[in-house]
């Protein structure tokens, strides 16, 4: 078999360009990520890598590495999917910007695997660890094909193979190229599912046999190299000394079967329960029977071992899963910095945070400083003898956890600001969803009127629906770039990233805010021009008030006007009360007091005239960025919307994206978010411009 260095290559190929060779398997078998990322730090300046696949995949935490690696890496990245894109090497696939496979190539998506040993409770929590992972495959699928997450699960679930086609019709690949004649690095029949008629597994058997052949001189050639296979087989009579059933006589059956793929098959098996004494009865019975596939055996093994497993006293039970510390580690790291930063003190606005706790945190008092060497070294990076620029600098770098650290922790902070700003907006607009960027309708049906009496004959009439009208939304990105310096962490200034994170939580509160104000103000406070071509308060929507000063009476005559508003075709009123008052800040007083006041607060003489208007709304919304004597009255946005804020798939709050810094020693923090807003209809409002 050629050396691991064959199997993987990381090489300059021209100026600013590298190829990275991915013909092994993913993890301590083969690549595993501290490899990859320490390879690719070597070469400075490059703008272009391109990864060859070849590989059955391998450790989920270490795919998932060099998947972000890749991700994050200024460079253009094409994948080249020479043969075989399996598993966690079908998830570095979807790193690429452009995602090339050969015509003859394989691809295969399907759920990540674990074992543990334990009581029911451990069985679970490798069950969740292993969720949380396949939620992170999906993700990386799903970002690139653009498939609904559901659908992904379900492939997932059936371990799909995709031929070069097949995996193009489904976005996982750009483009096809011509055929290479790549064998597949490992026995395809470890998978479930795989195709074996299709020529890369005979490929692969044939040259598993041709090996074979090629190493097995005659039994009685003195002085020869011991054959691979003869290896194999006396490691495991050396390990299973002793045991009743003679391993010869395994092989010698597996010989006696007729075929050379056969006896690979037990040589692999052999090998498998080489280590593990006490099974070779199991071993024997897997050997003798030829449908028992190498990847059965090595289940039938775990779960023998398991069966024998006793949990220690009080409940002490040692699990072995694939669970991944680091997680835990960023959780635990994010928490301290968290509290330290105030978070259990944030809220408002309707809403209160969940407790941090530091009970128990190995993490509990560290500066940012000591923070960042902790992930150093979590890493494997030893950072005795660098001084603090150098290992902020290190930190910032893509081996380390501490920029996701950061991130979470700005985040939090970040969306927790937000959701406790202040607002106005919330409490008079309908909060909707769009999928995209594109404009999204919103339809108002017409209705059918009343319904008719029946015939003398008894015969029920036909009824035409009128035609409805339609609205558009559109959703935009709104965002700004920050940094984060070497300075800030030296000196372990963390009130200052968080407020940062916090004033861009409330700054995008207020954006929103000042675009559904600015969308009102339009057309000298008549609203933005709707689709049949009136402003949103116009004399043909019949929602102007009569120009009356703020008073009992006067409100009252508003509410008649929007009671008075009738359906699409004009066949019925709709009846729609008033639940919200808008003025600007200095009526704001005076409008809670007409509200509330028991009479008529207007009244010169001592005769008490009851208020008409008393509760008329259920809220009062005075705000500075109106002035002058204008007023709006909206009814419940849930019962008759007129301006609707639409977020991208429904998400409100702001996101962070963290990069390493390109422009400053540190780095770059992306803030965004999607919205837009647009009046969709105007029966539910009433304007007044009051005197």
């Amino acid at each position: 078999m050629p050396t691991k260095k064959t199997w993987y290559q990381m090489k300059a190929i021209a100026k600013g360009a590298v190829e990275i060779l991915i013909y092994e398997e993913i993890g301590i078998w083969g690549i595993t990520a501290k490899d990859f990322i320490d390879d690719l730090k070597q070469f400075e300046g490059i703008s272009n890598i391109s990864v060859r696949i070849n590989s059955p995949g391998g450790s989920v935490t270490d795919g998932i590495a060099i998947y972000n690696t890749l991700k994050r890496h200024e460079s253009n990245i094409d994948i080249y999917i020479d043969g075989l894109a399996a598993s966690m090497a079908s998830v570095i696939a979807m790193a690429g910007n452009t995602v090339h496979m050969s015509e003859t190539a394989l691809f295969m998506i399907h759920n990540p695997w674990g074992v543990a040993i334990g009581d029911s409770d451990d069985m679970r929590k490798t069950a969740d660890v292993i969720d949380k992972m396949k939620s992170s495959l999906i993700t990386a699928y799903s970002n690139k094909t653009g498939t609904e997450r559901e659908l992904i699960s379900e492939m997932m679930d059936e371990e799909t193979w995709f031929s070069a086609e097949e995996a193009l019709n489904h976005g996982f690949i750009d483009n096809i190229t011509e055929g290479l004649d790549v064998a597949a690095s490992v026995d395809l029949r470890k998978f479930k599912n795989a195709p074996t008629n299709h020529p890369l597994f005979n490929t692969a058997k044939a040259q598993a046999n041709a090996k074979l052949n090629q190493s097995a001189p005659a039994d009685n050639t003195e002085g020869a190299e011991m054959p691979e296979a003869k290896k194999k087989a006396d490691k495991s009579a050396g390990a299973n000394a002793g045991n009743t059933v003679n391993i010869d006589n395994a092989r010698e059956e597996g010989h006696q079967a007729g075929a050379e793929e056969n006896q690979n098959r037990v040589n692999e098996i052999m090998d498998i329960f080489s280590s593990h004494e006490g099974h070779t009865e199991l071993m024997n019975t897997c050997v003798k029977d030829s449908s028992c596939s190498v990847e059965n055996a090595r289940q039938k093994l775990l779960d023998a071992i398991g069966s024998k497993h006793v949990p220690c006293a009080g409940g002490d039970v040692h699990i072995d899963t694939v669970a991944d510390e680091t997680d835990k580690r960023i959780e635990a790291s994010t928490d301290v910095l968290l509290h330290r930063a105030g978070f259990n003190r944030m809220s408002g606005n309707g809403h209160s945070q969940k407790q941090i706790t530091l009970e128990g945190n190995p993490f509990r008092g560290l500066s940012l400083m000591e923070l960042a060497r902790s992930c150093l070294q979590a890493h494997g990076v030893n950072t005795s003898g660098m001084d603090k620029r150098m290992v902020v600098g290190q930190a910032f770098q893509t081996t380390s956890t501490f920029p996701v650290l950061l991130e979470n922790t700005m985040h939090k902070m970040l969306q927790a600001a937000y959701m406790v700003a202040n607002d106005t907006w919330s409490r008079f607009c309908k909060v909707g969803s769009v999928s995209d960027f594109r404009a999204h309708n919103r339809y108002r049906v017409g209705s059918i009127g009343n319904l008719d009496t029946l015939n003398e004959h008894g015969e029920y009439q036909n009824k035409a629906i009128p035609d409805g009208e339609k609205g558009t939304i559109t959703a935009t990105t709104k965002g700004n770039i920050i940094a984060i310096t070497r300075e800030a962490i030296i000196n372990d200034d963390l009130q200052a990233l968080v407020d940062l994170a916090v004033n861009l939580g409330r700054a995008y509160k207020r954006t929103i805010e000042a675009a559904v104000y600015s969308l009102l103000a339009e057309n000298s406070g008549l609203g933005p021009t709707m689709s049949d071509g009136d402003t949103l308060f116009h004399a043909n929507h019949n929602n102007l008030g009569g120009g009356a000063a703020l008073s009992m009476v006067a409100l009252d005559a508003d509410r008649v006007v929007m009671a008075k508003q009738t359906d699409v075709g004009g066949n019925e009123y709709l009846d729609i009360r008033p639940s919200k008052l808008l003025v600007p800040l200095s009526l704001g007083g005076q409008a809670r007091s007409i509200n509330e006041a028991q009479y008529d607060p207007d009244t010169a003489n001592k005769l008490q005239k009851p208020n008409i208007v008393n509760g008329l709304f259920d809220d009062i919304i005075d705000t500075p960025r109106m002035t002058g004597t204008r007023r709006y009255l909206f009814a419940d946005p849930n019962d008759a919307p007129v301006i609707e804020v639409a977020f991208l798939d429904g998400v409100q709050e702001p996101y962070i994206e963290t990069k390493e810094g390109w422009n400053v020693d540190g780095a770059e923090l992306k803030v965004r978010g999607d919205f837009g807003v647009a009046a969709t209809d105007y029966r539910g409002a009433v304007t007044d411009a009051g005197a």
